[in-house]
Order: C-alpha cells, then structure tokens, then sequence
C-alpha cells in the first residue's frame, strides 16, 4: 500500500498514555456504573419558553415535576407529583404532556413496550388547579393519547381503534370501532411503518381542535410471522404482521374526523395497493392537511395539501412532486413558517440533503442552504422565520447552524466557526433557549445552556467522574485518517492501538468493527459509550481496533450514499476488503489476523467479508445478521434492491446464505431467538448452509431476546463471549 494515500487529520499521531494503571473488563464496562455518563433529560418547554421542566422522585412526593428557569436554572415550583395526582407516593409515572393553557397534565404509567418505539400505557389526565384526577379509560390500556390543541379534548387509541374525549365531561366517543389485532389499525401504524418510517402515531390534531387526521392500515393479506418465547411449560407463540420484501403490504387510508359531526371524511390518498402515505402535517398558517404519498419504488414523493371548501367537502391538490432515479428517504424536516410564509423542507434533488423554501401552494421560492454538506435536522423557527439546523462538517462532525429565510445571512449558531466534535441541540418554545450537547471520539458529552445570542449561561453536565475514569483506565485516543481504494475511492476511517504499536517494531491483531450501511456512520467524531470501552479493553489486550465506513454510508452527498443501489452489499464488501488490503500493508498489524465484528447490517457485513473476503479476513463475528435479503422487509429492501422479482440477481449475487460454502476462518453466529426486526430465520438459514458446506462455526442463541440482545447480564455475557473469541483469533 502508499503510504501516500493515507491521510492522517489533524497532524498528529496517537499520544496515549504510557500504561494503563488499571486494567479493563467487561465486568466494569457491562456490569458496573464505573463508565455510565451523566445525562440531562429536559422535559417540555413551557410555553413561555423561559421555563423547562425536569421529572425527579424522593420519598416525600414519588416521582415529581419540577419547574425550571433557563436562565438562572433555579427552580420556580413543584408542578405536581405522585402525592398530589395519586395520593400515593408508591404510584410513579414516566411520561407527561401539559395542556396548551398548561392547566392541565396528561400522565403515562404502567408503560409496556411494544416494537422499537411504541408502547402501551395507563394514562391519567390530573387538573392541576382543581387537583383532580382521572384515569383517561379504564377498559385497557392506551396508546398515544395526545390533548388537543385547545385543551377540552383527548385522542388515544385503544385495542387499534381512535377514541376521543371531551374533557370537561369525560364522554368518550369512539371514532372506529372495526380495528383488530394483526387486521386493521386506526391511528396507529403497522410494524414496517414503524421500524422504517419511524412513524408511529397515526393521527394527528388540526390547528383548530375540530378535526383529527388519522390513517387507517388494512393489514389482513400481510403475511403473519410468529416466534416462539420460551419459560413456561409450553412456549407461547406471539405473531404479528410482517411484510418481507415483494411480499403483500397493509393497504393504508387516509381519514380526517370532524368531532362537531361525528363524522370521517375519506381522502382518495389512500385504498391503493403499492403506495405509501409515510407523514401527515396540518398546516398552521391555513388549516390545511399536508400529507406525504410514495410509490412502492420509493423513488417519487408527492405533497398533498387537502382542505374543506365551503360545502365541506374535501378538496385534494398536488402541491409538490420530486422524482428520483434511485430512492428518496423520508424526513421530519418540513417546518412551516411564521406570517404565512409557507413552508421549509430537504431535499437531496441537488445531490446535498438541503433546505428549500416553498409558499403555501407549493411553489419553490428558493434553495436555502448550498454546498457540498448536509443538513441533518432542522431543529425549528422563531418568530423572524430564521431557521436553527444542524449540518454535517468534514463528513464526521456535526455543527448547529443558523440562516435566515433568503439563505443571506448564515451563521454558525455558536457564535464562532465549528472547531471539532458532535453538536446536538435542544431548543425551548420560540427558540428562545437552546440545550446543547457536544462530544468527542474520545470525550464524552458536555451539555450546556445558551440564549437565543448563543452566548453560554452555564454548564448543566461536565461528566468529569467518566472523563477522569477514562484517563484512570488509560484509554487510548482515535486517530481518523483517510485511505484511497485501488479503484480511486476515499473512505473515512478511525483507528485505536497500543501506544507505541507504531513504533515498536511489533505486529498486531486488527479488529475491524464495522456497520457499514445507509443511515449510520461508525466514523464519526462522536463518542460511542460503552462500545468505546469494549474498543479501548481490545486495545489493552494487544488488538489495533479500526472502523471503515463504505459506499452506501451518509454524509458525503447523494452520489456517495445512493451508489450501493440495486447491489446492495457488493460495493461496500470492496471497499472492507480493499481495508483489509490496506491494513496488511501497515508494517506493525499482523497481516493474517484481520477480523471483523459487526451487529445487524454490520453482521450482514461481516458474514460477506467472512465467505466472499475469505481470502483477507481471517475470523469474523456477525451478531443478528440479515442473511438473505428475501427475509428482510419490505419498505426498507425495497429502497435499496427494489423487489425479488425485479432484482433477482441484487438479492442472490449478495445475500451471505449463498456464500456459506467460501467460508474459510473462525465464525461466531449470534442472534436473540425473538429477534422481531432481523428475524432468527436469517441465521438458522445461514446455519444449516455453513453445515451443509461442512464448515465449522460457532452458533449462539440468546433466549426470548430481541434484535438489542439485552436485559439483566445478557450484555455482560454476549461481550465477555466476543472477547473470549477475539483474544482465542488474535
């Protein structure tokens, strides 16, 4: 390899500490609280936005709300606790919701997961000056209740039909009274919806309160899969809908509820097949409804905007239309604007994800934000519609940014240029305050407080305990660089060793720890938490730990991310394998004792460098892998490799199951045996392929766990069992 190709940012080498003075476990990183980092979870703004609220318990009140100043971060009152809405100090709650008139408050307990983001609850509506409290409904439990605008009524959904409540005289109506578990669903979404649109509440209030927008999903002809979870006598089987790809969606409807008639209009959105309606938005500067619609394809993204006319009858207009040759993602980024000025939304129709400025009938006013970077979130707008984001810098950084409507005047929102790091931010109600969390690869979060001139009113958390553990336990720091492909590419990396590896005269196991797929980047100047550790314990047993990120991967603009298209897997197991090229050409790593480790598409990875990069990787562990792509879902398949039917050859040239028989080092297989997202199926199937091919591996399953494979010491287990397979390949 040249040496020329290989960049070092910053300068610099690794400096790390001499030795480390205590030695790292797994029982310290998993099972312990030595490495666990501060946090601030800010509840609601008020709405005067110069207030914030936090959620507390002691013995006295339970759990309680305590209201804050932003400015001086003294706390003005006690809104409410378990004492006064339960009169029990035993009865906690999690979430809470205030009224718009902040009169009232909407309380959550009893929360039981259901997939990746949704949950069921009881919730509880407590009034704060009258002092009373009443359970929302009492004949189950509850998902999503949202208040209404005004603040007379509720929305929630229960058994998958759409309620509403008047608060004042606690009469419940019930909007649908059809829905049934794994058939049809109002308000709420389906699990593909979920997981890939992260979209979960299906309904939403108008401006007004009079009218509730909710979706309907009609998953009857979706093929059902069930997994069994075992402890008792016999197994109990849950199933739930699941489309894979090419396989039958739900077919999803649009309604909009008027609560003055009782009555649900229909849109003709949806009732179609092979369409997707993934986000609905009243407008508040006329009352109208935006709603998004995709083809199956995903690669054309229509706005609607549907409002009533004088007859009450609704009238539908395509507003907006953008059209691509591959796949367009789907974003929360659509704000609208003050004084009637329409609207803001992303787009990567210039190959940047960037931010675009239309008026009310969907008429482009003009491009915004430009360059070659992107916008990654718009966080909000104040009051002179200038617009506070957050945008990529130098592909592995993330800065706050504020610009004005025209694009003239854009301005990092820290008051000086981006020096470094991973910034988040969290904004009070009329931008008026801002929370903002920074972080390093090798420094985890500060967080502090700034007003609206971004000028720091102080510090909220320092983590100095974690910062001062972290040199205790001579953690090592990451070197980025950057390495050029035979076939021309740049690609990103980081790299942690033994201090002195370079020089030493030594050569050392390389761990290449991997994701390597659309919508995540593992080479970013963020720190990673316990992960970070696992690295640095690695490290502290004589491994060099480098992390790549591929094709496919975000950040570098829409060429970059949309060139793994219809091939879903073939360029980025290139670009690993030109890493493990790379790497043996480094004169102080071991050049047969490349491995690779990777979790969901990252296992995916790992098993197509293992069988088709046999040749440069030596041992590999692919944790919860997607093994044949026929067995992942629809809608996110389908955007990269379209259907099974249309992409035969996408599907089958890169699906691991069909590479079992180039299997050549150690293999470990992990997977949680209720896996709802990559279903067990993909490594039972890659199972009995490496068996049928006469190869060894090692399998292991982790009871009644999911696609996170955690709960009580089941990450201590599952990292210690890693290590063990890492030091026993080295």
């Amino acid at each position: 390899m040249n040496m020329k190709n290989w960049i070092i940012w910053g300068g610099m080498m690794l400096a790390g500490i001499t030795q480390a003075q205590e030695k790292l476990t797994n029982e310290l990183i998993w099972n312990s609280r030595t490495f666990n980092a501060e946090n601030f979870t800010q509840g609601p703004s008020m709405k005067d936005g110069l207030h914030y609220t936090l959620k507390k318990h002691n013995t006295a009140l339970g759990d309680y709300i305590v209201k804050y100043a932003y400015q001086t971060g003294d706390s003005v009152a006690v809104i409410a606790s378990s004492k006064s809405i339960f009169n029990d100090v035993k009865k906690g709650f999690d979430g809470y919701q205030f009224s718009t008139d902040e009169t009232q408050l909407l309380v959550e307990t009893n929360v039981e997961s259901l997939y990746r983001y949704s949950y069921f609850a009881q919730y509880y509506l407590h009034h704060l000056q009258k002092g009373t409290t009443k359970a929302l409904d009492d004949l189950g439990a509850q998902r999503m209740a949202t208040i209404s605008p005004d603040g007379k009524k509720v929305a929630y959904v229960r058994d998958n039909n759409l309620y509403w409540l008047e608060i004042e005289s606690f009469k419940r109506t019930a909007i649908t009274q059809d829905g049934k578990w794994n058939e049809i669903i109002y308000g709420a979404t389906d699990w593909v919806y979920e997981e890939e649109f992260a979209l979960v509440q299906g309904f939403q209030w108008d401006p007004s309160s009079t009218k509730i927008a909710y979706l309907q999903f009609d998953e009857r002809q979706v093929p059902e899969y069930g997994m069994d979870m075992y402890g008792g006598l016999y197994p109990d089987r849950v199933s739930f809908k699941y489309p894979k790809a090419g396989e039958t969606n739900s077919t999803v409807n649009l309604f909009i509820y008027n609560t003055l008639n009782g009555q649900s209009q229909p849109t003709r959105l949806g009732g179609m097949e092979n369409q997707y309606l993934p986000r609905i938005a009243w407008n508040t500067n006329d009352g109208s409804l935006f709603a998004f619609k995709m083809n199956r394809t995903q690669n054309q993204l229509d706005l609607w905007r549907i409002q009533s006319n004088a007859e009450n009858q609704l009238e539908e207009k395509l507003i907006f239309s953008e059209k691509s040759d591959t796949y367009i993602d789907i974003t929360d980024n659509l704000f609208f604007l003050h004084k009637s000025a329409g609207y803001v939304m992303t787009s990567e129709q210039n190959g940047f994800q960037h931010i675009y400025h239309f008026d009310n009938d969907g008429k482009l006013r003009g491009q915004i934000s430009k360059g070659e970077w992107e916008v990654t979130q718009i966080y909000g707008i104040d009051e002179n519609n200038n617009i506070y984001f957050a945008g990529t810098e130098n592909t592995i950084g993330q800065g706050i940014y504020r610009v004005n409507l025209r694009g003239t005047k854009f301005e990092p929102w820290m008051g000086k240029p981006y020096t470094g790091g991973f910034f988040t931010a969290s904004f009070s109600e009329g931008m008026k305050y801002f929370i903002l969390t920074h972080s390093t690869a090798d420094a985890p979060s500060t967080i502090t407080l700034h007003n609206q001139k971004a000028e720091q009113i102080r510090e909220l958390v320092g983590n100095i305990p974690l910062k001062e553990n972290l040199k205790k336990y001579g953690c090592v720091k990451k070197e980025f660089f950057q390495f050029q492909t035979a076939e021309g590419v740049k690609l990103n990396g980081w790299m942690m060793m033994p201090e002195g590896a370079k020089n030493n005269g030594q050569q050392y196991p390389v761990l290449v720890a991997i994701y390597g797929g659309p919508g995540r980047n593992t080479v970013m100047d963020q720190f990673e938490g316990k992960n970070y550790l696992w690295h640095q314990l690695l490290v502290q047993n004589g491994y060099i730990v480098v992390s790549v990120d591929p094709r496919g991967t975000q950040f570098r603009g829409k060429a970059f991310k949309h060139s793994t298209y219809l091939q879903l897997g073939k360029l980025e197991t290139e670009d690993f394998i030109a890493t493990a090229k790379f790497l043996k050409g480094l004169p102080f790593v071991k050049k047969d004792r490349i491995n690779m480790q990777g979790w969901s598409f990252g296992g995916y990875m790992t098993s197509l460098c293992l069988t088709k990069g046999a040749d440069d990787y030596h041992a590999g562990i692919a944790v919860a892998p997607v093994t044949n792509w026929k067995y992942y879902d629809s809608i996110y398949t389908e955007r990269f490799l379209r259907t099974p039917k249309e992409n035969k050859n996408g599907y089958e040239d890169n699906s691991p199951v069909n590479h079992a028989s180039k299997l050549k080092g150690p293999f470990l297989l992990i997977h949680g045996s209720a896996d709802d997202n990559v279903h067990y199926q993909n490594s039972m199937d890659f199972a009995e392929a490496l068996i049928q091919a006469n190869k060894k591996f090692d399998f292991f399953s982790y009871p009644n766990k999911n696609h996170g494979i955690y709960g009580g010491k089941t990450r201590l287990h599952l990292f210690q069992k890693m290590t063990d397979f890492l030091l026993e390949n080295r």
